[in-house]
């Protein structure tokens, strides 16, 4: 929810932000909330969605981040709407599981802001940002490998799919090289001496971004599993959602954005079946989309909000058909690299 979540654009992983919550208005807009109705914002961050939506409705918001940082910071926020805000520290992956456990079998609407905030990235301690050097860590919890443990450890043929394919760096192979070269004098222990490595090899551009910042997009999807994270928790919101219920979802990277839509189109219109089967046995749509194309942020939002140059917008309203078991994003997450647990 907040500026410059995953944003591959200028500013992604080095200039300063403010925590404007991006396309707030859109948003607001596509989710309709209203009094009454329970929704749950997935990435809470500083909490501008679950603000605006508190302020524009008596209703209840369950909000959900995996960052212990982010729901200590929200406290007061909790204290200030006493009664309709309830903060999980938690993965917006198991959102439907989150509501069950508070009580509620189904929502009226969900928001997601994908990848990193830039209250992270303006930390430097946490290693999301190459502006300042810091420890090379990433990681959006405390837990599992560290970016610096992937860099350090993993081959040259893995840090260059990750590069490739997660960073969508053309020049993945050379980066990866030079990373291995260059832990073989001394283990790549900070943001600031992976970002010479990276610079060393991929020249930069006038008016084109970091040369690192693809680099270290890539490892953060990588050691946070957000791809993954993004995939279950589309399932999660089919099967949460109240008929009629809303899911708006905010990418700022055309990995992300693929995902979504692929999701969404998927499940805005029947499976194909063979002409020897009944039309009968196949599923019912259980989306109806209300953006036939990605929203993008308006003018002058971009001018007092750079880093929302990059996000997308795709909503959709569910149906009363039945969540669905069979998964459409499967053959796309079967070609991304994951980190094993």
């Amino acid at each position: 929810m907040i500026a410059g979540r995953g944003t591959g654009k200028p500013g992604a992983a080095g200039g300063p932000a403010r925590h404007v919550p991006v396309m707030l208005r859109e948003v607001l807009s596509r989710l309709s909330p209203r009094s009454g109705e329970t929704y749950i914002d997935g990435t809470f961050g500083a909490g501008g969605y679950t603000r605006a939506i508190l302020q524009a409705t008596d209703g209840e918001v369950i909000a959900i981040d995996r960052d212990r940082n982010a729901v200590a910071a929200g406290a007061a926020m909790v204290e200030e709407f006493a009664g309709r805000l309830t903060l999980v520290e938690d993965r917006f992956s198991r959102l439907d599981e989150v509501a069950r456990a508070l009580g509620h079998a189904q929502v009226d609407g969900i928001v997601l802001d994908v990848g990193v905030s830039s209250m992270q990235l303006d930390e430097f301690a946490r290693g999301f940002s190459f502006r300042g050097d810091g420890p090379l860590d990433m990681r959006m919890e405390a837990d599992g490998p560290s970016a610096a443990d992937v860099v350090n450890r993993a081959d040259e043929r893995d840090l260059s799919r990750i590069i490739s394919t997660l960073g969508e760096e053309k020049f993945a192979r050379k980066v990866a090289h030079a990373i291995v070269e260059a832990r073989a004098q001394a283990p790549v222990e900070t943001t600031g001496r992976l970002a010479e490595i990276v610079r060393s090899v991929v020249r930069a551009k006038p008016n084109e971004i970091d040369p690192a910042t693809r680099t270290f997009q890539a490892l953060r999807i990588y050691v946070n599993d957000e791809l993954f994270e993004l995939a279950e928790a589309l399932m999660a919101a089919e099967r949460v959602l109240a008929p009629g219920g809303r899911l708006v979802v905010v990418s700022f990277h055309s990995l992300e954005d693929r995902l979504v839509k692929t999701f969404l189109a998927a499940r805005s219109s029947a499976p194909a079946v063979s002409r020897h089967a009944p039309a009968a046995n196949a599923s019912p749509s259980t989306f109806s989309l209300l953006t036939k194309k990605p929203l993008a942020a308006a003018e002058d939002e971009l001018e007092s909000n750079p880093r929302a140059r990059s996000a997308k917008l795709r909503a959709a309203e569910r149906t009363e058909a039945p969540a669905r078991a069979d998964d459409p994003l499967s053959p796309l997450m079967a070609r991304l690299p994951r980190m094993e647990a």
